[in-house]
């Protein structure tokens, strides 16, 4: 692969070269200036417009994550409690089917949100997903609660809120946009860990599903008023769009999209085992999760950061993806042994999130650079498709490979899993270039 400099994105053809975007020129106009000789990522910088919408698309995001992450800590506890929640198969149907009905939406909404509009579509897909809260919020089984999971996975609007970023931002700050958004969702991931069992004990399982829907009206707010407008890519006069199937058909792109849906797969298949685990063999009592989980978190992105930022400016992502993957590997075998106490979990579970949020900081990143600039939000629906897809498969092969083999065999296959992932993402051909101006370390 030929050096290439890094503000531009490639195309989805490996032969089309790099191509400007207009929204990114745009964002040059009406943020940093440029200094004669010295690189955009050098100087390193944010516009103020590119970190208004980064913030803002990032809190949007971690809002409706919160209807996922909520449950994870406590729900294969209370599902004890309800009638059917005594199968593990329907509870990990219950964690899973929200990531179905996103996989079943996310190109729709990505191609719609590319011809009509970020924010229109944004909008619509948080008042669906209330509505999916306040359904489980007054189910009295295990069914209504997977249908209210269900409707809340229908308004699938990722792929249309990491276009937005994509559009609001250059390629040079778009992996620090994309690390705001990982940033955010880790945050929402550990207050979750600490508030989900106050909150279970406070108002119930109905009451946290309650919440969550009022959180996604919230965020209808923040796109409305605190997010900024962003110019939509469009093609050329007389040039036809870029056709989803060579977005989806695409091999890097293809690579990419398998490695988000092994990583989620694996995060929901190890949360059908862990919150028991913690419990039983690591001795902490459910209340006392979040005494684990917050530290860890907030720890794994301090770890994480600088080499993220390095390997961006190096042009060595590479390398650091890959170690990332074989980070993520080695924890599910370490699992698989079944361990036990307070020490060995905590090591695994910081290890586990290091590697997870450089991964998510580098996938969707790497997606939009790669996407021709007028079908960023259907690669992303594809990308955001196949994410959902693995939440789904991750929930559901959790409980019945649970209910199967035992608990230490969910993470055997999860181990499985990640070295299929390893051995595709060796083959990338196409990385992005040193933001120095140099060519990456390792050409593909």
């Amino acid at each position: 692969m030929h050096p290439q400099p890094n503000d531009s994105p490639a195309g989805a053809d490996p032969a089309a070269g790099l191509r400007a975007s207009p929204s990114r020129d745009a964002s040059r106009a009406s943020g940093a200036p440029r200094v004669a000789g010295v690189p955009d990522a050098a100087r390193d910088p944010m516009s103020r417009t590119e970190l208004r919408a980064s913030v803002s698309l990032a809190s949007i995001f971690a809002l409706r994550m919160l209807g996922l992450f909520l449950i994870l800590p406590v729900f294969a506890v209370h599902a004890r409690t309800i009638p059917g929640g005594e199968n593990a198969t329907l509870v990990g149907l219950a964690l899973g089917i929200y990531g179905l009905t996103q996989g079943l939406l996310q190109i729709p909404f990505g191609v719609a949100s590319d011809r009509f509009g970020r924010k229109r579509v944004i909008v619509f897909g948080l008042i669906v997903f209330a509505v999916g809260s306040f359904v489980a919020a007054g189910a009295q089984d295990i069914f209504m609660t997977i249908v209210g999971r269900a409707l809340q996975g229908a308004g699938a609007i990722s792929a249309a809120v990491t276009a937005f970023i994509a559009d609001s931002t250059r390629d040079s700050q778009r992996t620090k946009a994309m690390a705001m958004v990982g940033a955010s969702i880790g945050f929402t991931f550990a207050l979750s860990l600490v508030g989900a069992p106050l909150l279970y004990g406070a108002i119930g399982m109905g009451g946290i599903f309650t919440l969550t829907g009022v959180l996604a009206l919230a965020a209808i707010g923040v796109v409305a008023v605190i997010t900024p407008d962003a110019p939509l890519a469009v093609p050329p006069a007389g040039a036809a769009r870029t056709p989803l199937a060579r977005i989806a058909l695409e091999p890097d792109l293809l690579r990419l999209n398998f490695g988000i849906f092994a990583l989620h797969a694996v995060q929901m298949a190890m949360f059908v085992v862990l919150p028991t685990w913690l419990s039983d063999r690591g001795g902490v009592a459910l209340a006392d999760h979040w005494k684990l989980y917050l530290p860890v978190v907030l720890l794994s992105f301090a770890l994480m950061l600088p080499p993220l930022l390095w390997s961006e400016r190096q042009g060595r992502l590479r390398g650091l993806f890959l170690a990332a993957v074989a980070l993520v590997l080695a924890v599910q075998l370490a699992l698989a042994i079944q361990p036990a106490g307070l020490i060995p979990f905590a090591s695994l579970l910081l290890a586990f999130f290091v590697g997870f949020n450089v991964l998510e900081a580098c996938l969707p990143s790497l997606v939009s650079r790669l996407a021709p600039p007028d079908a960023k939000g259907a690669a992303l629906g594809v990308y955001n498709t196949t994410q959902a897809l693995g939440l789904f498969f991750g929930g559901l092969l959790g409980g019945w490979v649970q209910d199967a083999w035992g608990k230490a065999a969910v993470f055997g296959v999860c181990a499985a899993l990640m070295v299929l992932w390893l051995l595709v993402a060796a083959g990338q051909r196409r990385w992005p270039a040193s933001s120095r101006g140099q060519a990456p370390a390792a050409s593909m």
